[in-house]
């Protein structure tokens, strides 16, 4: 199988699964547990950008922009600038637990360290 030499793949069982696939797998979770929080949720329809999904609760108005991650351990990166700016939130998916959250974002003012 010399087509996956160069590609990172996690072995789960007897199956392995590309990091790619395994954020479509967070994504689609998440929007499951966004709907049953009351939201319509809509998806970026390309690979990159600053947000994954634009979540919109239609009784209270609320629009959140969430960017998806998907992690074990308890490592996650920061917000890019843009993401700041936008005021895109992370949803934490574990894969193995099956837990979705929003993370609690530092909020930075200025003149306060």
């Amino acid at each position: 199988m010399s087509w996956i030499a160069n590609t990172e793949w996690e072995k789960i069982g007897l199956k392995h699964i590309s990091p790619q696939r395994k954020g479509d797998i967070a994504e689609h979770h998440c929007i499951a547990w966004l709907w049953s929080k009351g939201y319509e949720v809509f998806r970026n329809s390309g690979q990159s950008g600053a947000v994954d999904l634009i979540a919109l609760n239609v009784n209270s108005g609320e629009l959140l922009l969430v960017d998806v991650k998907s992690y074990k351990d308890g490592r996650l990166s920061s917000r890019t600038s843009i993401q700041k700016k936008l005021g895109v939130r992370y949803l934490h998916y574990n894969p193995h637990t099956k837990k979705i959250r929003f993370i609690k974002h530092r909020s930075i003012h200025k003149g306060t360290k």
